[in-house]
């Protein structure tokens, strides 16, 4: 067969752009809802911290998780915490938000070798082919990277704003402002989207497949 695989190839191709859109539409839509709903966000944001904290402190004294993973875990939460002092706003400069983004990658590194490393162990003391592994199955590290590890990290990016002169749109040389004549607030996500479709719009008009009056 030579065709039918060629049309997986394109159904495959055509599902990630169709997941990719769902997924910023709905992005969008969530940064909206921060925008209107800010006090209540920034109540529910800490709220989830503390809870994430609770899950973590629990798992290492239940099911014995390790506890320099767990303090490094808490240690970052704080950190996370520590972003809320001027919710919704930040700046892409800011030293407590760049150590946010590296804490989020040292997590993920540190915990998908502890539990590789778990599963590595389990099957080395398997004597026999009919033992069952004692180690997590993957629904199981999924929720929990799902919850421990990126909920709140995702979270504050989906709730944080930044204005218009930390994250300029293309073609804009003044910062937009409302009626009271105040730099007005932007989802990052908001900001990060309207900057690509932007940016396609840009390549497709140098490119001549659209005319400088379409809109995108």
């Amino acid at each position: 067969m030579w065709i039918l695989p060629l049309v997986g190839y394109l159904g495959s191709i055509v599902g990630f752009c169709f997941l990719t859109l769902a997924i910023a539409s709905g992005l969008y839509y969530l940064s909206e809802l921060v925008e209107e709903h800010t006090v209540l966000a920034k109540r529910l944001l800490t709220q989830l911290i503390y809870f994430v904290i609770a899950l973590q402190l629990i798992l290492c004294l239940v099911d014995g998780f390790p506890f320099s993973l767990t303090l490094m875990g808490i240690t970052s939460h704080a950190v996370y915490l520590g972003n809320m002092r001027r919710f919704p706003f930040v700046r892409l400069t800011d030293p407590l938000f760049i150590i946010s983004c590296i804490l989020v990658l040292v997590n993920h590194y540190f915990w998908f070798q502890h539990f590789s490393e778990m599963q590595h162990k389990s099957y080395a003391r398997m004597s026999s082919m009919y033992d069952q592994p004692d180690v997590p199955n993957f629904t199981e590290i999924a929720s929990y990277f799902g919850l421990c590890v990126w909920l709140i990290p995702f979270a504050l990016f989906v709730s944080l704003s930044a204005s218009d002169n930390v994250l300029p749109t293309m073609g804009s040389e003044q910062p937009s402002r409302d009626v009271d004549g105040k730099n007005r607030r932007h989802g990052m996500v908001k900001v990060v989207v309207d900057n690509v479709l932007t940016a396609i719009g840009e390549v497709s008009r140098l490119a001549g497949w659209k005319k400088p009056e379409d809109r995108f």
